[in-house]
């Protein structure tokens, strides 16, 4: 697999890309985004250093400035982006992927995501080219450091009133760590909260629910609130309740509808073909038109956009706001959660009160089958299921959602991993293993 994916560009350091590729994304960047100048931020990652240096001498050979913010979170080189009114930005991270993996998040102006439909696939066309763009005077580093400030003076804005609760946080070791402590109430208990690029506590992915072990339970010593843990680039965020109990990342979407329709606040909220059934009703409950996309920032801050809608939400722990340039930020998601979680707390009531009147559907989670016939699966899924049965609405794209009236399941190929992966619910338990049996028995031909 090559590392130019969907979104951004990812991979294993120096085997799916390497010093040049990144010297030549840097050296062709700044004319594709017609540009003199490039934001760069990176995380502390061990191979983020040889990133820079090649992205650096890539925008500077092609006669644009860097815009240096240094060490920063995805969220903040977004928040760079616009503060500084900068055409272009890119982010040095591989998020939430095991340490020997790296990668590059690029936005245009406004922090606008620049994927695979959005100029990424010139951008590969190009740096694999053999054409040289070296301009006869070069571009400097200018020192933007200052922008580290700014962002924490913004995240401040939504923290008041939090001092009363009892909170724990896993940094994983990633770049949380850069502001966190500088936001959350002082009384916060905190783990893994130094930086380490090679992340030896565990992989800085809180979807996998392994990863959070430590923190749930150092909830439950602490008698905390709740418990949050960020990933490795802090662009995502993943919660326990005030048990340790692990909060499926999509019900989050409604506890910070929970947020906005204190504040008055509904209309548009964007949700990927993932989301539980349980989300999507609660949020209509409460006045807001959930909005079905497909899964990615690249796709979900366009649409967010578009439908001017108060903010978004994925499985995968990804939290949006029209607030915040339509981008998505862990730490922002954080602390709108806590203002629910301290208003709850002030009405004598838990998060989980809160998340078991929200969850309404049995939820298999998301389910991972290693294929090689990605496509006949899914082909004949769709056979059985979409022309076979009588759903009630079929989602096309970025796989398939099928929905019944009382069961429903969504397939679909990973962006950046070689899995088909399915996710199903039902309104009961019996009927969930019986889908699920069934579907699962039909991908496993395809092995």
């Amino acid at each position: 697999m090559g590392a130019f994916k969907a979104y951004d560009i990812r991979g294993v350091w120096d085997k799916d890309f390497d010093e040049t590729t990144v010297y030549r994304v840097g050296l062709f960047l700044p004319s594709l985004l017609k540009t003199n100048h490039v934001v760069v931020g990176h995380d502390v990652r061990v191979s983020s250093p040889i990133l820079y240096n090649a992205l650096v001498k890539g925008i500077t050979d092609a006669g644009a400035d860097v815009w240096d913010i240094g060490l920063s979170t995805t969220p903040m080189v977004y928040f760079a982006t616009v503060f500084l009114k900068a055409d272009a930005s890119v982010q040095i991270t591989a998020s939430h992927n095991p340490p020997e993996y790296n990668g590059l998040k690029i936005s245009r102006g406004g922090a606008l995501p620049v994927g695979g439909d959005s100029g990424l696939k010139e951008l590969e066309a190009l740096v694999n080219s053999k054409e040289n763009v070296e301009s006869l005077k070069k571009g400097e580093i200018k020192d933007y450091s200052y922008v580290k400030e700014e962002y924490i003076k913004f995240l401040k804005g939504y923290s008041e009133g939090l001092e009363s609760l009892n909170l724990t946080v896993d940094c994983s070791h990633g770049m949380a760590n850069l502001i966190i402590k500088d936001i959350l109430p002082k009384n916060t208990h905190y783990i893994y909260d130094h930086f380490d690029g090679s992340f030896p506590a565990h992989e800085p992915n809180p979807l996998e629910e392994k990863n959070c072990r430590d923190l749930e339970r150092e909830v439950k010593k602490n008698k905390s609130d709740c418990g949050i843990i960020y990933d490795g680039d802090a662009d995502r965020v993943v919660f326990t309740d005030e048990n340790g109990d692990w909060i499926q990342p999509d019900y989050i979407i409604g506890v910070i509808g929970k947020y906005y329709k204190d504040l008055n606040r509904v209309g548009n909220v964007v949700v990927d073909i993932r989301t539980s059934k349980s989300t999507t009703d609660y949020l209509t409950s409460l006045g807001y038109t959930p909005y079905i996309w497909k899964v990615g920032h690249a796709y979900a801050k366009v649409k967010i956009k578009e439908l001017n809608a108060v903010f978004g939400g994925e499985l995968a722990g990804h939290y949006y706001f029209k607030d915040f340039f339509n981008c998505d930020s862990g730490v922002l998601a954080s602390l709108l959660v806590l203002q629910v979680v301290k208003k709850l707390k002030d009405e004598g009531k838990s998060l989980s009160d809160l998340i078991k009147e929200i969850v309404s559907y049995e939820n298999s989670s998301e389910v991972n089958f290693k294929l090689e016939q990605k496509d006949e699966a899914i082909d004949e899924l769709y056979e059985k299921y979409a022309k076979g049965g009588s759903p009630e609405k079929i989602y096309d794209f970025d796989g398939y959602r099928i929905e019944y009236p009382d069961w429903w399941f969504s397939v679909r190929k990973s962006n950046t991993e070689p899995y088909l992966r399915i996710l199903c619910e039902a309104k009961d338990k019996k009927t969930l293993e019986e889908k699920l049996g069934e579907i699962s028995s039909i991908i496993k031909k395809y092995k």
